[in-house]
Protein backbone atom coordinates (compact mmCIF):
# COMPACT_ATOMS: atom_id res chain seq x y z
CA UNK A 1 0.00 0.00 0.00
CA UNK A 2 3.07 2.20 0.76
CA UNK A 3 4.52 1.43 -2.40
CA UNK A 4 1.85 2.25 -4.50
CA UNK A 5 1.14 5.65 -2.76
CA UNK A 6 4.88 6.63 -2.88
CA UNK A 7 4.26 5.96 -6.55
CA UNK A 8 1.00 8.45 -6.82
CA UNK A 9 3.38 10.74 -4.66
CA UNK A 10 6.08 10.69 -7.28
CA UNK A 11 4.00 10.76 -10.53
CA UNK A 12 2.26 14.11 -9.09
CA UNK A 13 -1.74 12.02 -8.59
CA UNK A 14 -3.70 13.38 -5.53
CA UNK A 15 -5.49 10.70 -3.50
CA UNK A 16 -8.27 10.25 -1.59
CA UNK A 17 -9.06 7.32 1.04
CA UNK A 18 -12.73 5.93 1.31
CA UNK A 19 -12.69 4.05 5.22
CA UNK A 20 -14.94 1.46 5.07
CA UNK A 21 -15.58 -1.94 6.76
CA UNK A 22 -17.05 -3.22 3.69
CA UNK A 23 -20.21 -5.02 3.01
CA UNK A 24 -20.98 -2.06 0.27
CA UNK A 25 -24.22 -0.68 -0.89
CA UNK A 26 -24.68 2.13 -2.59
CA UNK A 27 -24.33 4.96 -0.09
CA UNK A 28 -20.60 3.34 -0.10
CA UNK A 29 -20.70 3.85 -3.75
CA UNK A 30 -21.61 7.58 -3.24
CA UNK A 31 -18.42 8.05 -1.47
CA UNK A 32 -16.17 6.52 -3.63
CA UNK A 33 -17.72 9.03 -6.54
CA UNK A 34 -17.70 11.67 -4.21
CA UNK A 35 -13.19 11.18 -3.73
CA UNK A 36 -13.36 10.60 -7.69
CA UNK A 37 -14.04 13.94 -7.60
CA UNK A 38 -12.05 14.99 -5.60
CA UNK A 39 -8.40 13.40 -6.14
CA UNK A 40 -6.98 11.60 -9.12
CA UNK A 41 -6.31 8.07 -7.01
CA UNK A 42 -9.01 6.52 -5.07
CA UNK A 43 -8.17 4.21 -2.53
CA UNK A 44 -10.90 2.24 -0.66
CA UNK A 45 -10.39 0.53 2.63
CA UNK A 46 -12.31 -2.44 3.50
CA UNK A 47 -11.07 -3.29 7.46
CA UNK A 48 -13.54 -5.01 9.77
CA UNK A 49 -12.01 -3.36 12.76
CA UNK A 50 -12.17 -5.40 15.90
CA UNK A 51 -11.36 -2.36 18.54
CA UNK A 52 -14.84 -0.80 17.84
CA UNK A 53 -17.17 -3.41 18.90
CA UNK A 54 -18.04 -3.66 22.34
CA UNK A 55 -18.57 -6.67 23.90
CA UNK A 56 -21.83 -8.74 22.78
CA UNK A 57 -21.96 -6.45 19.62
CA UNK A 58 -22.17 -7.94 16.36
CA UNK A 59 -18.26 -8.13 15.16
CA UNK A 60 -18.61 -12.00 14.31
CA UNK A 61 -21.72 -11.91 12.28
CA UNK A 62 -20.45 -8.60 10.71
CA UNK A 63 -21.14 -9.84 6.99
CA UNK A 64 -17.22 -10.15 5.19
CA UNK A 65 -17.85 -9.80 1.68
CA UNK A 66 -14.68 -8.91 -0.05
CA UNK A 67 -15.33 -10.78 -3.23
CA UNK A 68 -18.68 -8.86 -3.51
CA UNK A 69 -17.38 -5.76 -2.68
CA UNK A 70 -14.23 -5.60 -5.06
CA UNK A 71 -16.87 -6.85 -7.58
CA UNK A 72 -19.05 -4.16 -7.36
CA UNK A 73 -15.94 -1.16 -7.30
CA UNK A 74 -14.74 -2.99 -9.98
CA UNK A 75 -18.59 -2.48 -12.36
CA UNK A 76 -18.57 1.36 -10.69
CA UNK A 77 -14.93 1.84 -12.41
CA UNK A 78 -13.59 4.64 -10.11
CA UNK A 79 -11.16 3.07 -6.73
CA UNK A 80 -7.81 2.16 -8.43
CA UNK A 81 -7.07 -0.23 -5.31
CA UNK A 82 -8.47 -1.66 -2.40
CA UNK A 83 -6.64 -1.82 0.67
CA UNK A 84 -7.93 -5.07 2.83
CA UNK A 85 -5.31 -6.03 5.28
CA UNK A 86 -5.49 -8.92 7.99
CA UNK A 87 -5.61 -7.58 11.54
CA UNK A 88 -2.38 -8.71 12.14
CA UNK A 89 -1.07 -6.07 9.76
CA UNK A 90 -3.00 -3.39 11.53
CA UNK A 91 -2.90 -4.07 15.22
CA UNK A 92 0.13 -6.11 17.16
CA UNK A 93 0.12 -9.93 17.47
CA UNK A 94 0.30 -9.33 21.65
CA UNK A 95 -1.57 -6.67 23.37
CA UNK A 96 -2.24 -3.16 21.36
CA UNK A 97 -0.38 -0.40 23.68
CA UNK A 98 -1.35 2.89 21.35
CA UNK A 99 -3.99 4.29 21.37
CA UNK A 100 -6.07 7.51 19.65
CA UNK A 101 -8.65 9.45 21.91
CA UNK A 102 -10.90 12.37 21.56
CA UNK A 103 -11.60 13.56 25.04
CA UNK A 104 -14.88 14.06 26.06
CA UNK A 105 -16.51 13.53 22.01
CA UNK A 106 -16.62 10.07 22.23
CA UNK A 107 -18.56 10.03 25.68
CA UNK A 108 -22.16 10.76 24.42
CA UNK A 109 -24.71 9.68 21.72
CA UNK A 110 -22.94 6.05 20.62
CA UNK A 111 -20.48 6.40 22.56
CA UNK A 112 -22.61 6.04 25.94
CA UNK A 113 -24.16 3.18 24.78
CA UNK A 114 -21.00 1.63 23.39
CA UNK A 115 -18.06 2.72 25.53
CA UNK A 116 -14.63 2.38 24.33
CA UNK A 117 -15.98 2.76 20.28
CA UNK A 118 -14.85 5.36 19.51
CA UNK A 119 -11.36 4.92 20.33
CA UNK A 120 -10.99 2.36 18.22
CA UNK A 121 -12.34 4.16 15.44
CA UNK A 122 -9.75 7.00 15.86
CA UNK A 123 -7.12 4.55 16.23
CA UNK A 124 -7.89 2.71 13.21
CA UNK A 125 -8.59 6.04 11.06
CA UNK A 126 -5.61 7.59 12.13
CA UNK A 127 -3.22 4.32 11.48
CA UNK A 128 -4.88 4.78 7.92
CA UNK A 129 -4.01 7.83 7.62
CA UNK A 130 -0.64 7.45 8.47
CA UNK A 131 -0.20 4.29 5.87
CA UNK A 132 -1.81 5.98 3.27
CA UNK A 133 -1.63 9.77 3.75
CA UNK A 134 -4.18 10.68 2.22
CA UNK A 135 -5.07 13.96 0.59
CA UNK A 136 -8.85 13.60 1.33
CA UNK A 137 -10.60 11.11 3.15
CA UNK A 138 -14.71 10.63 2.10
CA UNK A 139 -16.40 9.61 5.35
CA UNK A 140 -20.97 9.53 5.24
CA UNK A 141 -22.74 11.63 7.00
CA UNK A 142 -25.00 9.17 8.36
CA UNK A 143 -22.26 8.79 11.03
CA UNK A 144 -22.35 12.36 11.70
CA UNK A 145 -20.83 12.05 15.62
CA UNK A 146 -18.03 9.84 13.78
CA UNK A 147 -16.64 12.18 11.69
CA UNK A 148 -16.83 15.43 13.99
CA UNK A 149 -14.60 13.30 15.90
CA UNK A 150 -12.60 11.93 12.73
CA UNK A 151 -11.85 15.64 12.16
CA UNK A 152 -11.68 16.86 15.54
CA UNK A 153 -8.91 14.32 15.92
CA UNK A 154 -7.38 14.71 12.55
CA UNK A 155 -7.00 18.41 13.79
CA UNK A 156 -4.87 18.19 16.82
CA UNK A 157 -3.12 15.54 15.54
CA UNK A 158 -1.98 17.94 12.16
CA UNK A 159 -2.87 15.21 9.61
CA UNK A 160 -2.84 16.76 6.27
CA UNK A 161 -5.95 15.34 5.39
CA UNK A 162 -8.53 16.88 4.09
CA UNK A 163 -11.80 15.50 5.74
CA UNK A 164 -14.74 15.46 3.53
CA UNK A 165 -18.24 14.69 4.60
CA UNK A 166 -21.20 13.13 2.17
CA UNK A 167 -24.78 13.61 3.10
CA UNK A 168 -26.80 10.38 4.02
CA UNK A 169 -27.59 8.05 0.80
CA UNK A 170 -31.03 6.88 1.85
CA UNK A 171 -33.45 4.07 0.80
CA UNK A 172 -36.85 5.57 -1.40
CA UNK A 173 -38.65 5.56 1.94
CA UNK A 174 -36.31 7.67 3.87
CA UNK A 175 -34.14 4.82 6.16
CA UNK A 176 -30.40 5.47 5.99
CA UNK A 177 -28.27 3.01 4.11
CA UNK A 178 -26.84 0.21 6.09
CA UNK A 179 -25.08 -2.97 6.41
CA UNK A 180 -26.91 -3.17 9.29
CA UNK A 181 -30.36 -2.99 7.14
CA UNK A 182 -30.00 -6.59 6.01
CA UNK A 183 -30.72 -7.91 9.34
CA UNK A 184 -33.96 -6.29 9.86
CA UNK A 185 -37.07 -8.33 9.14
CA UNK A 186 -40.05 -6.95 7.39
CA UNK A 187 -42.00 -5.63 9.93
CA UNK A 188 -38.87 -3.64 11.69
CA UNK A 189 -37.40 -2.66 8.25
CA UNK A 190 -40.47 -0.58 7.67
CA UNK A 191 -40.96 0.52 11.14
CA UNK A 192 -37.02 1.62 11.00
CA UNK A 193 -38.99 4.66 8.95
CA UNK A 194 -39.15 6.29 11.97
CA UNK A 195 -35.58 7.29 12.64
CA UNK A 196 -35.59 9.31 9.89
CA UNK A 197 -38.95 10.57 10.47
CA UNK A 198 -37.99 11.97 13.85
CA UNK A 199 -34.65 13.51 12.82
CA UNK A 200 -36.42 15.45 9.81
CA UNK A 201 -39.23 16.79 12.12
CA UNK A 202 -36.17 18.37 14.08
CA UNK A 203 -34.62 19.60 11.32
CA UNK A 204 -38.25 21.09 10.53
CA UNK A 205 -38.24 22.57 13.99
CA UNK A 206 -34.96 24.24 14.44
CA UNK A 207 -35.23 25.78 10.67
CA UNK A 208 -38.74 26.43 9.61
CA UNK A 209 -40.34 26.90 13.31
CA UNK A 210 -37.41 28.24 14.65
CA UNK A 211 -38.16 26.28 17.82
CA UNK A 212 -34.93 26.96 20.34
CA UNK A 213 -36.36 24.84 23.27
CA UNK A 214 -34.62 21.16 22.62
CA UNK A 215 -37.13 19.95 25.55
CA UNK A 216 -40.05 20.19 22.93
CA UNK A 217 -37.82 18.96 20.28
CA UNK A 218 -36.39 16.09 21.63
CA UNK A 219 -40.05 15.18 22.87
CA UNK A 220 -41.23 15.19 19.36
CA UNK A 221 -38.52 12.94 18.30
CA UNK A 222 -39.11 10.83 21.20
CA UNK A 223 -42.71 10.38 20.01
CA UNK A 224 -41.94 9.63 16.43
CA UNK A 225 -39.42 6.60 17.51
CA UNK A 226 -41.71 5.36 20.25
CA UNK A 227 -44.38 4.20 17.64
CA UNK A 228 -42.24 1.96 16.57
CA UNK A 229 -43.53 -1.42 18.42
CA UNK A 230 -40.37 -3.37 17.32
CA UNK A 231 -37.99 -0.77 18.39
CA UNK A 232 -36.29 0.26 21.66
CA UNK A 233 -34.87 3.54 22.06
CA UNK A 234 -31.44 4.17 22.53
CA UNK A 235 -31.32 7.91 22.71
CA UNK A 236 -32.44 10.97 20.86
CA UNK A 237 -30.50 13.95 21.39
CA UNK A 238 -29.79 17.33 20.56
CA UNK A 239 -26.48 18.46 20.97
CA UNK A 240 -23.84 21.11 19.33
CA UNK A 241 -21.99 20.00 16.82
CA UNK A 242 -18.60 21.52 17.81
CA UNK A 243 -18.27 19.62 20.95
CA UNK A 244 -21.24 16.73 21.01
CA UNK A 245 -22.69 18.32 24.78
CA UNK A 246 -26.02 18.51 25.10
CA UNK A 247 -27.73 22.40 24.67
CA UNK A 248 -31.27 23.36 26.70
CA UNK A 249 -31.40 26.38 24.18
CA UNK A 250 -30.57 26.75 20.61
CA UNK A 251 -28.54 29.77 19.99
CA UNK A 252 -27.95 32.00 16.72
CA UNK A 253 -24.99 30.29 14.42
CA UNK A 254 -24.97 27.63 16.34
CA UNK A 255 -24.51 24.06 14.48
CA UNK A 256 -26.50 21.49 15.53
CA UNK A 257 -26.68 17.63 15.61
CA UNK A 258 -29.99 15.72 16.12
CA UNK A 259 -29.32 12.07 16.72
CA UNK A 260 -31.24 9.47 17.19
CA UNK A 261 -30.86 5.40 17.73
CA UNK A 262 -32.81 2.30 18.03
CA UNK A 263 -32.17 -1.07 18.57
CA UNK A 264 -34.23 -3.61 16.94
CA UNK A 265 -34.33 -7.23 17.40
CA UNK A 266 -30.53 -8.20 15.95
CA UNK A 267 -29.80 -4.46 15.05
CA UNK A 268 -28.85 -0.72 16.09
CA UNK A 269 -29.58 1.67 13.90
CA UNK A 270 -28.96 5.58 14.09
CA UNK A 271 -29.69 8.59 11.76
CA UNK A 272 -28.86 12.09 11.80
CA UNK A 273 -30.14 15.81 10.51
CA UNK A 274 -27.52 18.78 10.91
CA UNK A 275 -28.82 22.35 11.06
CA UNK A 276 -28.09 26.14 11.35
CA UNK A 277 -29.63 27.84 13.73
CA UNK A 278 -30.60 31.21 12.23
Amino acid sequence: MRAFVLASIRSNKSTALVPTMGALHEGHLALVHRAADEADVVIVSIFVNPTQFGPGEDFDAYPRLLEQDVAALDAQGLAAVVFAPPVSEIYSENANLTWVEVDSMGESLCGASRPGHFKGVTTIVSRLFAIIQPDYAVFGLKDAQQFFILSRMSQDMGFATRLIGVDTIREDDGVAMSSRNRYLNAEQRIEARVLSQAVNRARYMIETNGVRDTLKIKKDMVDILQSASSGRLDYAEIVDADTLKPVENLETGQTILAAVAMFFQGARLIDNSISEVR
